[in-house]
């Protein structure tokens, strides 16, 4: 029993679409403009460049996965680059964020769609719970039937939002191309506002930043890609450059429809265009939001159950979440997901410590690129059959630190200590857990019937990383 190696080039660019296009798009624009100052151009520009970015990165991470083609593969290079200790942290800090990664946009899903039962008012919250919990149970029990049912999902669900925001696009398009003078002296009349400062321009950049997360899916799931030196660098380039574009035209659309203080005043930027535009068809959009955030939601319970796959694989985790199920899936990593993720949703509070995360993520990313560096210094000639240009790696690692330290300098803030907190925590637990390694008879009798509870099989390990583990890392 192993991972499948079944995405390709299309199915790839799929997952790809459906892990980044979430409801970022649809929320991120207020924020982008927010911090731009109100400035038009200056805002447009940090899309753009958010776009390149996020390209560079992926790039970037591209070369882990073709030189580890495994799963959770930026896991497994810190554990062979910066020791157990740092990947432990990085298993830490990933679970947490995706255990409140998923409870919060199954909230929001939930409230999307029972909102109209309640008009005039806000839903009760047993209800709103209730339904969140069914979605996430929903979306855990088809991970549980293996990559193949999950494509399908994926493919269908990409293709809805990607119709939505191409819809929402070519009609901005044809509203700014027909000349009408309210239109086009919304770009006209901003063109001389005020200019952001660099703290303001970091906050803007994490606000564009957050509509493109999702981006190394594919290199988390690298296990199940065929052929990673091929598939992974083509998905990343054709998939994050159409992203790209349609980000931008979106974001045009929107501004030729509402005032950037129209904007940065609602809540739900989309809503508030359709609104103007089509005022009949707001359900259109409503729709479109909950496709796309259960869509990213399914691709968030892939790649965290993987990364517990993969650490479970390592010993830094119960080896129950590395055995497979028939569907080829790790049916008790998906589990611990959805349980984990369910306590979070009934816990509603724990909602808020979603705004700590951002930073995080650009954390594990300077770390990532720290360690492809350190692996290139110390291993010279492993096979990469991918190679990022050395200056992009130096750029990602420069755009991480601008992005963690900016706005700690210019605004400190109470929450960056609850950062340093949470890191001691991580590494109290990786102390109690991984070397005192207590319990270990207990723990193989839960594992046995677990085991037989789930119908679950140990997993081989990859060949092709092991040889490269042994011939490497002696």
């Amino acid at each position: 029993m192993k991972l499948s190696r079944t995405i390709g080039l299309f199915h790839g660019n799929i997952f790809l679409y459906s892990a980044i296009i979430g409801a970022g798009i649809f929320v991120s624009p207020k924020g982008v403009l927010k911090y731009s100052s109100l400035n038009i151009p200056i805002s447009l520009s940090i899309w753009a460049l958010c776009g390149i970015l996020n390209m560079i990165s992926g790039l970037c991470s591209t070369e882990i996965g073709t030189t580890f083609p495994r799963s959770a593969a930026f896991y497994f290079l810190l554990k062979r680059s910066l020791g157990a200790t740092v990947a432990f942290l990085y298993i830490w800090i990933k679970l947490f964020a995706y255990f409140i990664g998923l409870a919060a946009p199954s909230l929001l899903v939930a409230s999307y769609l029972i909102q109209p039962f309640y008009p005039g008012c806000s839903p009760p919250e047993l209800p709103k719970k209730c339904l969140a919990l069914a979605i996430l149970w929903s979306l855990g029990l088809l991970n549980i039937q293996g990559l193949k049912t999950v494509s399908w999902f994926q493919t269908i669900s990409a293709l809805m939002k990607m119709t939505i925001l191409c819809f929402i696009s070519l009609t901005g398009i044809v509203l700014l191309v027909s000349g009408k003078k309210e239109n086009v002296s919304r770009f006209q009349n901003n063109l001389d506002a005020e200019f952001p400062d660099a703290s303001q321009i970091a906050e803007a950049f994490l606000q564009g930043l957050y509509a493109y997360k999702g981006s190394t899916l594919l290199i988390n799931m690298a296990g199940e890609v065929k052929n990673p030196a091929h598939t992974l660098p083509r998905s990343l380039i054709s998939a994050a450059s159409v992203v790209t574009v349609i980000y931008l035209l979106t974001n045009i659309s929107f501004l030729t429809v509402l005032t950037p203080k129209e904007i940065i005043s609602s809540d739900t930027v989309a809503v508030s265009w359709m609104d103007r535009v089509f005022p009949s068809m707001q359900w259109i959009i409503s729709l479109g939001i909950s496709a796309s955030i259960i869509d990213t939601m399914s691709c968030a319970i892939l790649s965290g159950s993987r990364t517990i796959y993969a650490a479970s694989q390592e010993g830094q985790l119960p080896r129950i979440y590395s055995m497979l199920n028939k569907h080829h899936s790790p049916a008790l990593a998906v589990m611990q997901l959805i349980f984990a993720s369910s306590i979070a949703v009934m816990h509603s509070n724990l909602i808020n410590l979603i705004k700590y995360m951002g930073l995080a993520s650009w954390f594990l990313n300077g770390l990532n690129m720290v360690a492809l560096l350190t692996l290139r210094y110390r291993n010279p000639d492993l096979p990469r059959p991918y190679k990022v240009w050395l200056p992009m790696i130096f750029a990602s690692l420069a755009s991480s630190v601008f992005l963690i330290f900016m706005p700690i300098i210019r605004s400190p803030k109470m929450e960056y200590i609850y950062h340093a907190v949470f890191l001691f925590l991580g590494v109290l637990c990786y102390c109690l857990h991984v070397h005192l390694n207590q319990l270990s008879v207990f723990s193989e009798k839960i594992t046995c019937y677990l085991q037989l509870l789930f119908n679950a099989s140990p997993s081989e390990d990859d060949e092709i990383c092991t040889c490269r583990e042994k011939k490497y890392y002696k």
